[in-house]
């Protein structure tokens, strides 16, 4: 039987062969930001918000990741009213009043489809204060939506790279026979996996260079926690939730 994890299986096989070339781009822009004092940014609405939060103080993961995370946009305060709040213009800048962007730094921001006014807006954001931004996007179905912000741009127009999550118009991909839409999502896996390998390729990066990369280790692994802590001293004021 054809199932969803064989549909995982294929999309992260195409996510791999699509994002090689961005996958690289991407690491050396925060390999680059890293070196230079600068921290990466991740921000997402709705679901995305988890690919946000996917990077951050986690196990073997980079300790300069600073997720942008507003309750409004999330779903845990309300599903509805989250997107609503997600289609208002002017809101990313409300959003941003609670964090600090410098032009070293780099952002990471995840929508699926990419329209939305808040994506926009924070990708217009950062670029005005001179950061590198990254988009996770669901491409070709993005490529056949039209924007909901007034400039009529989509996330992947203002990104300096595209990472591709390989997902179809509307996410879900299982058919039930007499169910009139299809079922199981596929942007957070595939998602998670690429902003995963870009930590990997970024740590490979800067190893490469002679630096030590700032990361994570399990407290749970020996001497993994004092590690961390030394690394949370140098990020503590840029990181906010910390």
């Amino acid at each position: 039987m054809f199932d969803f994890f064989d549909v995982v299986r294929q999309l992260l096989d195409e996510a791999q062969t699509k994002n090689a070339a961005s996958l690289d781009q991407a690491a050396e822009l925060i390999a680059d930001s890293l070196q230079h004092d600068g921290i990466l940014h991740t921000f997402g609405t709705g679901h995305s918000h988890l690919i946000a939060e996917e990077v951050f103080d986690r196990a073997g993961g980079l300790v300069p990741v600073n997720p942008i995370l507003d309750p409004g946009t999330m779903l845990h305060v309300g599903a509805l009213s989250g997107t609503a709040f997600e289609r208002m213009s002017g809101y990313a800048d409300i959003i941003l009043l609670r964090y600090r962007l410098e032009p070293q730094d780099v952002i990471l921001i995840a929508s699926n489809s990419g329209r939305n006014a808040v994506p926009v807006e924070m990708a217009m954001a950062a670029k005005a204060k001179g950061l590198k931004v990254i988009a996770l996007t669901a491409l070709a179905a993005s490529q056949s939506q039209s924007s909901r912000h007034a400039s009529g741009k989509r996330l992947f127009e203002l990104a300096d790279v595209v990472l591709d999550n390989c997902s179809p118009l509307g996410d879900a991909v299982m058919s039930v026979e007499g169910v009139p839409g299809k079922v199981s999502s596929t942007s957070t896996v595939i998602g998670a996996a690429l902003v995963q390998a870009l930590v990997h390729n970024v740590v490979a990066k800067l190893r490469a260079r002679g630096i030590e990369p700032p990361i994570l280790v399990s407290a749970n692994l020996g001497t993994g926690g004092s590690y961390g802590e030394q690394n949370y001293v140098k990020y503590r004021d840029r990181v906010k939730h910390l």
